[in-house]
């Protein structure tokens, strides 16, 4: 007598098909995410006039929102400051933020993909994806933490430039919910595809 336990979902030939568009959309991702950062790298090794992306506290400014744009006082919050040139630190920083950026979407998109090829030929838990969804989880969130580290970095060396060191406003900031949400999720999805290879390979010892 033959037992049979189907361990595995059938794929319709529609949830092929979304595979498929899902890894495409990724892979342009990816290439689209490395060719702007080329550029901006471009941009930023030129050291000349290069924009850079700087966070504000507590500071004023002036901005034509009145009546007849009349000047109003603001706070800001963000602004794109435009520096002359940069020290080679923050040169390296702002370098290795787009470095980062890169690795951080080439790793989602490559381990995420292998999972769904493996999805579609018949096999969504095992410890290999299990690695692989593990991996992506803690490449995406240490990408999230990496990216403004760097991007913060090369700001404050833009605001000591401007001001000539007289300017504080030296901030290191990521937002912490975001963050956590990320690891959190990221955690779940280790678990979930843990907990069911552990049941694929149950199932399999009852056939």
């Amino acid at each position: 007598m033959q037992n049979s336990v189907q361990l595995e979902p059938h794929l319709s030939r529609a949830d092929r098909v979304s595979m498929w568009i899902l890894m495409a959309a990724g892979a342009a991702i990816a290439v689209t995410t490395a060719v702007f950062a080329g550029i901006r790298i471009a941009e930023v090794l030129g050291n000349h006039d290069v924009e850079v992306l700087g966070e504000f506290t507590g500071t004023l400014a002036q901005a034509p929102i009145g009546p007849d744009g009349a000047l109003i006082e603001v706070e800001l919050d963000r602004a794109v400051l435009t520096v002359p040139s940069l020290p080679g630190a923050a040169v390296a920083a702002l370098v290795l933020q787009q470095l980062a950026v890169v690795a951080t979407i080439w790793t989602l998109v490559t381990t995420l993909g292998l999972v769904t090829v493996s999805a579609m030929r018949g096999r969504t838990f095992s410890r290999r994806n299990t690695r692989l969804v593990g991996t992506a989880g803690i490449v995406g969130v240490l990408g999230f933490a990496a990216v403004p580290f760097f991007g913060n970095m090369g700001a404050n060396a833009a605001f000591a430039q401007l001001s000539q060191g007289t300017f504080d406003n030296v901030i290191m900031a990521v937002d912490l919910f975001p963050f956590v949400l990320g690891a959190f999720v990221a955690a779940l999805a280790g678990t979930v595809f843990a907990v069911g290879d552990r049941l694929r390979r149950e199932a399999e010892g009852l056939v």
